[in-house]
């Protein structure tokens, strides 16, 4: 009976309280009789009312908002992704789906559809979200800026970031005054008019440019130190002049503007010598944890909206109090890394491709519609680029930098991406800008963004030098080398531990580099060093404890599949190594239907369906980073299937076709170095009915008698495998271990599964 009282419970109360619900409704519908309630008649039938509540429910507010959210993050990462498949920054692919969902393409071919998503109504709503995610992105690349590297190099970057400023703000002047007359606003003044023009040519993108110079591995260099800190200065002077425009814009005249100023000059101080000193001490009681309660999350938050709300009042934009905000954070990595991971997932991936559509709903490529206003429109990308690009080499030149440096400076401070769509999105709300001059400077935004990567190239060209990389360092040396790519620690310690194994005892013949990518979107400038020195010291101390050298090889990249098979097949490495995590998934019907629905909303998962290379790996574990590995990688690899591997003494390795020959290598190489016990399963009596397979085993047997033993399916029971550390296996018999013996993954330990 106690077993089933608490059912009995369950029946008793809901049952008595339903019935007792049921009889207040029924007794409530007399009282309508006294209150004279006359129940209205329906006359479009039950039907009909559904869908007039459904089609009321669908033009609600809330429901266009969500619909707008949904679709623009769909649109804009796949665009992101294409953009990045062609080597450029996935931001020119947002700013494109942008300008794809807005008059210039949708609303031109399918005006009724983009009326639908994108009432008129409904862009307000749309409008302060974006604003909200600029605040939040503008407050993080406050916080990317390191101001200790301004101070250790300010020389040169000041001299370099200063002339990459004030050269194309006065090109920017001079083409205002020729198109001031045709394009200007009726009721704007010169003198705002012109210092817009002034302030769009002369901004950089730091956030962009950070990114390129980590994806191009040139981060640890003096070039790149050096961009780096010229960006960050031209940051800061170029919002800090943005500012004053603003100001002048607002206030009318300049000696209006001057009380702004004064304002906002009061602003600053009290940020730096007030709130500044407050959050540090703040910083240094909680910096040193791994998580930070709420009531200290509330008080940098609202510091940042009072920031935001004190300069937006003051009169020169709320952007610029959320950049001050993240500029006097505390200066401590751990701390600011905290406050990162809390706002850029939901500034960078949620709220900020609303600002790149609600541009793009601006943007009216159809009213550049006129070859006179296409020369116009290269005009203005001819200036952008002489002054932004040759006004920044000639003085990094000017500075003692070689032809090559100077012109990779040029073509990287020319990069102007998001920032200056946040600077023509303030002109044009302040109705300085016209919609003609508007869509002008976002193609020249577009042109000048996307221009780096290909600029990078030819000049490494036209020079025909590049930077030595540790790949290239290795590849001239004649050893056994190994390259392992990990994503977590535990996993790069059982890498390591494998990668041990096999050239334990020819350290001197072999060589092992730890290799760790990541996307250059997640990681930040200022704290660069100290990620890759945490990414690394769990597996520095396994080498340490396994007696291993390795070299440790770091990049930021916009591909990781694509970078791991670049790495190793330009360094010439002998085997390399990746893990491979099982899906949670696997086996269940949610793992089904999410193998069915990657492949279609996955571009490179559909590519592979419809090139028929996805066969291979239906029905696997293979993860999409691993299976792009495999496609790409042109070096022996081997993917471990990872159960907490800590030694190799106990390997097992089935052969299941002929052509598994080349296992044995690796078995040989267990043996010799580890000295390790190989099983040897006969699966399909290969052993007896091929000469080359028989031959490879009997001379193993000869060397290593005691150390090599052929079994047979029958001897594989319940806790056989259960006693072993590894299976070894090649990518083809995966897929037959897969479909005859799956029963037997489930005992192994660890797998690892090789291609030749």
């Amino acid at each position: 009976m106690k077993n089933h009282r608490n059912t009995i419970f369950y029946f008793v109360v809901t049952g008595g309280f339903t019935a007792l619900i049921y009889l207040i409704l029924r007794q409530g519908k007399s009282l309508e009789i006294g209150k004279n309630y006359i129940r209205p008649v329906k006359e479009n039938g039950h039907w009909n009312d559904f869908v007039e509540s459904l089609s009321l429910n669908l033009h609600h507010p809330l429901a266009i908002l969500l619909a707008q959210i949904i679709t623009i993050i769909i649109v804009a990462r796949f665009c992101g992704w294409i953009f990045r498949k062609i080597g450029q920054p996935s931001v020119i692919g947002e700013i494109i789906a942008g300008i794809v969902l807005g008059p210039s393409l949708l609303g031109y071919y399918f005006p009724e559809y983009s009326i639908v998503l994108f009432p008129v109504e409904s862009l307000g709503n749309l409008q302060f979200l974006s604003q909200i995610g600029l605040i939040l992105f503008m407050f993080v690349i406050g916080m990317e800026l390191d101001l200790k590297v301004l101070r250790n190099r300010a020389k040169e970057a000041v001299v370099i970031s200063h002339a990459s400023i004030v050269i194309p703000f006065a090109l920017g002047i001079g083409l205002a005054y020729f198109v001031y007359l045709k394009f200007a606003p009726a009721d704007i003044a010169f003198l705002p008019f012109a210092l817009f023009m002034g302030i769009a040519m002369s901004i950089t993108a730091f956030p962009v440019l950070a990114r390129i110079v980590q994806e191009r591995g040139i981060h640890k260099t003096k070039l790149g130190a050096i961009v780096i800190t010229c960006a960050a200065a031209d940051d800061i002077t170029a919002w800090c002049i943005l500012a004053a425009v603003i100001a002048i814009v607002k206030a009318g005249t300049v000696v209006s503007s001057l009380y702004v100023i004064g304002l906002a000059i009061i602003y600053v101080l009290a940020m730096i010598f007030v709130v500044k000193p407050f959050l540090k001490k703040i910083g240094e009681l909680y910096g040193t944890k791994d998580a930070l309660n709420k009531p200290i999350v509330a008080i940098f938050f609202l510091t940042l909206i009072i920031s935001a709300y004190t300069t937006e009042i003051i009169g020169i934009h709320a952007l610029f109090g959320a950049f001050m905000t993240g500029v006097i954070m505390p200066d401590i990595t751990k701390f600011r890394n905290l406050f990162i991971e809390k706002v850029e997932d939901v500034s960078v991936i949620l709220l900020l491709p609303l600002f790149f559509v609600y541009t793009g709903l601006r943007t009216e490529i159809g009213l550049i519609n006129d070859p006179f206003l296409w020369r116009v429109t290269g005009w203005i990308i001819l200036v952008a680029v002489i002054g932004k690009f040759l006004g920044s080499a000639l003085a990094a030149k000017f500075v003692g930098q070689n032809w090559r440096d100077s012109l990779t400076i040029g073509a990287l401070m020319n990069t102007r991406g998001l920032m200056e769509l946040v600077v023509l999105n303030i002109g044009l709300d302040l109705k300085v800008l016209s919609p003609e001059v508007f869509t002008m400077m976002v193609i020249m935004a577009l042109f000048t963004t996307s221009m780096t990567g290909p600029a990078l190239n030819f000049i490494n060209f036209i020079f025909k030098t590049k930077d030595v990389s540790p790949v290239e360092e290795l590849s001239s040396n004649k050893k056994y080398r190994i390259l392992l790519s990990f994503g977590n620690n535990e996993k790069g310690k059982s890498l390591l531990r494998l990668a041990n194994s096999l050239v334990k005892k020819q350290k001197d013949k072999s060589t092992v580099t730890a290799m760790h990518l990541t996307l250059s979107d997640e990681v930040h400038a200022y704290n660069l060093e100290q990620y890759e020195k945490d990414k690394f010291s769990t597996i520095i101390a396994e080498s340490i404890n396994l007696k291993q050298e390795i070299s440790t090889l770091f990049q930021a990249t916009v591909d990781i599949e694509s970078n791991i098979a670049e790495v190793a097949n330009n360094g010439q490495y002998d085997l390399l190594l990746v893990g491979l995590g099982k899906s949670i998934f696997e086996g269940s019907l949610l793992g089904k239907v999410l193998g069915f629905t990657t492949r279609i909303i996955n571009p490179d998962r559909l590519i592979d369906k419809f090139t028929g290379k996805e066969g291979l790996f239906e029905n696997s574990p293979f993860d999409e980073r691993t299976r792009q590995i495999i496609a790409k990688t042109k070096t022996p690899l081997g993917i471990l299937i990872d159960k907490d591997l800590r030694k190799v003494n106990q390997v097992i390795i089935p052969i299941f076709r002929a052509e598994d020959t080349f296992l044995l290598d690796y078995a040989q190489k267990m043996i010799y170095n580890n000295n390790s016990q190989v099983m040897v399963l006969d699966v399909n009596e290969n052993l007896n009915n091929n000469f080359v397979l028989k031959s490879a085993l009997n001379s193993l047997e000869q060397k290593y008698p005691h150390n090599v033993t052929v079994i047979d399916s029958k001897v594989i029971k319940k806790d056989f495998l259960a006693n072993l550390d590894l299976m070894i296996i090649s990518v083809e018999s995966w897929k037959i271990l897969l479909d005859k013996y799956s029963i037997w993954l489930r005992r192994v330990p660890s797998v690892l599964i090789f291609k030749h």
